[in-house]
This record gives structure tokens, C-alpha cells and sequence, in this order.
């Protein structure tokens, strides 16, 4: 199914984005780590993936901690108190307990009472997928100040004992904080803002990327739990070529709603999954590699988190300058994928 977007015509706001932060685990497990851990090597992660290290979350600390800590850093940078916001939407897939949502924990551990909260689950498009909704309650009008974040504990999920995933993932947190700007400066023909989101899922495709038990459909048992069936099984190679070809095309549409091509695009800012989709992206999208921003060398797939500590990290490096086109995108399990154009 496809998600239309709200036209910039169609709406009543435009949404920009005034804060962001990200927040990553003390500890780092490097590739020499693993080594000691599971049947791989450094040369072997590197060359197949481009990841060097990624955090892991300390014993006692949670998804919604990690969260925490990436959105006080955003709510800083807007100069937005807590008690400020009217939404708080969390793209995850380990919440720290099954209910209530992370985005719950996230409200009562910020003070921000006046915010009704939920999460969002599109798995590693959960920050894109979260932001889209954001936008929308933002462009409606319904809410002045909203907090979106991406936050995964993925060190939880994954089976050890499989090199070809436990290598890949990492914990981690983003944050963004959103508000209907108005600018007296703006040119009517370049306007400034999320410009739009492209949304998609095709759940036909839901096996190539999933944690078979926990849910209703296998709940978790002590034969479940010895079968590894509640850790992340992956068919890796269907997810590299579907990734490859849905984030073109998605890009490419996005774009296109706004008349632009990919010679326009001053920025990427992606979900970071494996360093070799990305280069394919860039490559067929025709967009320097240069222009993308890379941090999965230090932080693995950091799965929801990854979108947003991306563009947080851009931002803070002083990459990000009034008026650049931002082109996002990310890609999940579902499969469930999507794109954005933000002009900065």
C-alpha cells in the first residue's frame, strides 16, 4: 500500500524542524570484539558491510532511557521545554515492555504532561515513519510543538551465535523537535520545511526481515526461547536488492513531487544500514557519495535511530545550511520503506 502525501498546496503549516539530538551507549563493540564472540572476522565485516564498531546499551538501561537522553539534547537545541509539547511519537520495535509504549515512558520520564504519546513500528523506517506522521498533526494545525524519536535496542534482539546479523546492529537514539514556523524571510519559491513524505509497505515481503515469536502468533515459551525463534532472522540478500531498488525509486518520486531531480539534492541523510546499499543508492540515484552522511562505521545499524542521529550529527558538524535540499530515506522490515525532501 502507498501513502499519498499532503501537498504543501493542501495544508494549513509547514513543518520544520528546530531541534535535533541523538544519543549513543557508553560501551563500544568493535569488530575485534566479536571475533572473541562469534565465527567472523574484521576484514570480513568490513569489506561486507562498512561497519568498524557499534554501541551496546549498559545492563540497566533501557529503550526509553536512550530516548530520553536524544530528545533532551533536541528539546535544547529548540529551546523547547518539555511541558511544551503537544505530541510525542516513538518509531521502535523494542519498547521496554510490550505496553504501555515507549513513547509513554518517554512523556513521564521528559514531565511533558501536556503531550499525548504512541509509538510508530516500521522497524529501521521507524524514525521516517514517525516524523511523517509528526508532520502531519503539525501541517493539520491539531499541534504546535511536537517530538519525534527513533530509539532501538537491537543488541537485545539479535542471535549471537549468527554472524551474518549479530555484526550488523547497534544501539542507539534520535531525536527531533517540530513546530509550524513561520518565516517573513521565505521565498514563496523555495519554501523552507518538510516539503513532503513518501510512505510505502509491501507486506508480502513481511519474512524477509522478522522476530518470528514474541508476538500472538508464536508466544514466547521456554521451547520458543531455546529455538532462538523471539531473536532477528534475516534473508540478507533478498533485503540488499530490494533495499537497493525500493530506495531508488522512492527517492526518485519524492523528488519528482516537487519538480526537482537529483542534481538539486545537497544532502542524504539515510537509514544506515550496510555501507554497500548505500553506495548502489547513491550510484544509480546519479548523487555524489560525498553528499551522504555516514556514521554506520561507528554505530552499525542503529535500526529506528539511525535516520534521525544521522541528521543530528550533520546538523551539529555545521553541514546543514538555510535553504540546502535534504533528500531522507529508509527502509525496514515490513518491508516498509519511505523518503522525504526537506528544505533546510
Amino acid at each position: 500500500m502507498r501513502w499519498t502525501p499532503t501537498t504543501p498546496e493542501a495544508s494549513l503549516a509547514r513543518t520544520h524542524i528546530i531541534g535535533t539530538g541523538s544519543y549513543a551507549p557508553a560501551r563500544v563493540l568493535t569488530n575485534q570484539d566479536l571475533e572473541r564472540m562469534v565465527d567472523t572476522s574484521d576484514t570480513w565485516i568490513r569489506e561486507r558491510t562498512g561497519i568498524q564498531e557499534r554501541r551496546q546499551a549498559a545492563p540497566d538501561e533501557a529503550t526509553s532511557d536512550l530516548a530520553v537522553n536524544a530528545s533532551r539534547h533536541a528539546l535544547e537545541m529548540a529551546g523547547v521545554a518539555p511541558g511544551d509539547l503537544d505530541l510525542i511519537i516513538v518509531g521502535t520495535v523494542t519498547a521496554d515492555m510490550p505496553m504501555p509504549s515507549c513513547a509513554a515512558l518517554v512523556q513521564s520520564k521528559l514531565g511533558a504532561k501536556r503531550a499525548f504519546a504512541f509509538d510508530v513500528s516500521a522497524a529501521c523506517a521507524g524514525g521516517l515513519y514517525a516524523l511523517s506522521v509528526a508532520d502531519q498533526f503539525v501541517r493539520s494545525g491539531q499541534v504546535k510543538r511536537a517530538l519525534v524519536v527513533g530509539a532501538d535496542l537491537l543488541t537485545r534482539a539479535v542471535d549471537w551465535t549468527d554472524r551474518n546479523t549479530c555484526v550488523l546492529f547497534g544501539d542507539g537514539a534520535g531525536a527531533l523537535v517540530l513546530a509550524a514556523e513561520q518565516d517573513a524571510e521565505e521565498d514563496a519559491m523555495a519554501p523552507r520545511g518538510i516539503l513532503s513524505t513518501h510512505l510505502r509497505t509491501d507486506g508480502d515481503l513481511a519474512n524477509l526481515l522478522c522476530i518470528p515469536a514474541g508476538g500472538s502468533r508464536i508466544p514466547v515459551t521456554a521451547d520458543n526461547v531455546d529455538a532462538n525463534l523471539h531473536k532477528l532472522k534475516m534473508n540478507g540478500k533478498e533485503v540488499f536488492r530490494f533495499a537497493v531498488r525500493a530506495l531508488v525509486e522512492s527517492t526518485q518520486a519524492s523528488l519528482g513531487a516537487h519538480g526537482m531531480d537529483t542534481t538539486q539534492v545537497d544532502h542524504v541523510i539515510a537509514h544506515q544500514a550496510n555501507l554497500r546499499i548505500l553506495e548502489a543508492v547513491m550510484e544509480r540515484l546519479e548523487i555524489p557519495k560525498e553528499k551522504c552522511w555516514l556514521n554506520l562505521h561507528k554505530y552499525g545499524n542503529t535500526s529506528s535511530a539511525s535516520l534521525p542521529m544521522s541528521l543530528d550529527e550533520a546538523q551539529r558538524a555545521g553541514r546543514l545550511k538555510r535553504g540546502d535540499v535534504i533528500a531522507m530515506m529508509a527502509i525496514g522490515a515490513g518491508m516498509a520503506w519511505g523518503s522525504a525532501v526537506v528544505r533546510w
